[in-house]
């Protein structure tokens, strides 16, 4: 009999997609899950990668996840790790609540 289970839309998404950019998408999903409550992630940029090509391809697997990721870049480098969900600058004069 088959097991029933439910999760996001973005991570069935993400999950059941297929081809090579696909597999890329894998690929970064398994680098966000690996890292844990206050803890930061580390990519070095390969060989004809750039960290801005990582950059994205991390926020398009965060995305997929519905997670929210902060970047940090250096000349080689991408850290990441998970947003608190706060948002920078002035706050909003008429909070929505």
């Amino acid at each position: 009999m088959p097991t029933f289970s439910t999760l996001p839309i973005g991570e069935a998404r993400a999950r059941s997609a297929t081809g090579k950019r696909a597999a890329l998408l894998q690929e970064y999903v398994g680098y966000i899950e690996r890292v844990g409550p206050g803890e930061a992630g580390k990519l070095e940029s390969g060989e004809g990668e750039t960290t801005q090509a990582i950059r994205r391809r991390l926020n398009a697997a965060a995305e997929a996840l519905g997670k929210r990721l902060e970047f940090r870049r250096t000349a080689d480098a991408v850290y990441f790790w998970a947003s608190d969900g706060r948002r920078r600058g002035r706050p909003r004069k008429n909070p929505v609540e």
